[in-house]
């Protein structure tokens, strides 16, 4: 079962931008929009670029190779928000002056695809 991991302190990513780290498998990208922090799949669904050096605008991030815009809080993509085309969300905390993101252990979520 995954848990919640350290990727950052406070402060150390600036308002209005994002920064990627390795988490159980993944990269995440973490933004800092309006005083809170969320967390998505850093890769964008498009072509793979990194959305945490993408521009981040109204609660948005844009892809810095083709310029799809992704909700930083949701994964939802924002040029077309009724697609099915969407990035992976993660739960963030504040631990004291930690920043901690959640992601799924990926051998679990592989685990069950094939159950009913």
């Amino acid at each position: 079962m995954a848990d919640f991991q350290t990727v950052a302190h406070v402060g150390d990513i600036p308002e209005g931008e994002g920064r990627a780290f390795h988490v159980n498998g993944k990269m995440v990208a973490v933004f800092l929009t309006n005083g809170e922090y969320s967390a998505i799949n850093d890769l964008c669904p498009h072509m793979g670029a990194s959305l945490a050096s993408g521009y981040v605008e109204e609660g948005g991030v844009t892809c810095p190779w083709h310029a799809w815009r992704f909700c930083v809080k949701t994964g939802t993509w924002l040029d077309n928000p009724n697609s099915k085309t969407r990035t992976e969300n993660y739960d963030v905390r504040v631990a004291g002056h930690e920043i901690q993101v959640l992601v799924p252990d990926p051998l679990a979520t592989t685990a069950g695809a094939g159950e009913k």
